[in-house]
């Protein structure tokens, strides 16, 4: 007969503090960080949008 595998409360509460542990470790993580803010960006040519430190400033306070 096949064996049916319970999940115990135990195990069940200790693998979600394990993911939320992993989760918070990515989140503050500062390698991602700085790839993300060193990320090489180009601007258009002409009289179009332009993504100027006035800009830069306000897309980093809407950052979660």
């Amino acid at each position: 007969m096949e064996e049916v595998r319970k999940t115990t409360r135990r195990s069940f509460f200790g693998g979600l503090g394990l993911l939320a542990a992993a989760g918070a470790a990515l989140k503050l993580s500062p390698a991602l960080v700085a790839s993300d803010a060193t990320s090489p960006q180009t601007e258009p040519e002409g009289k179009s949008y332009r993504l100027t430190e006035h800009i830069k400033k306000y897309y980093r306070t809407t950052t979660i």
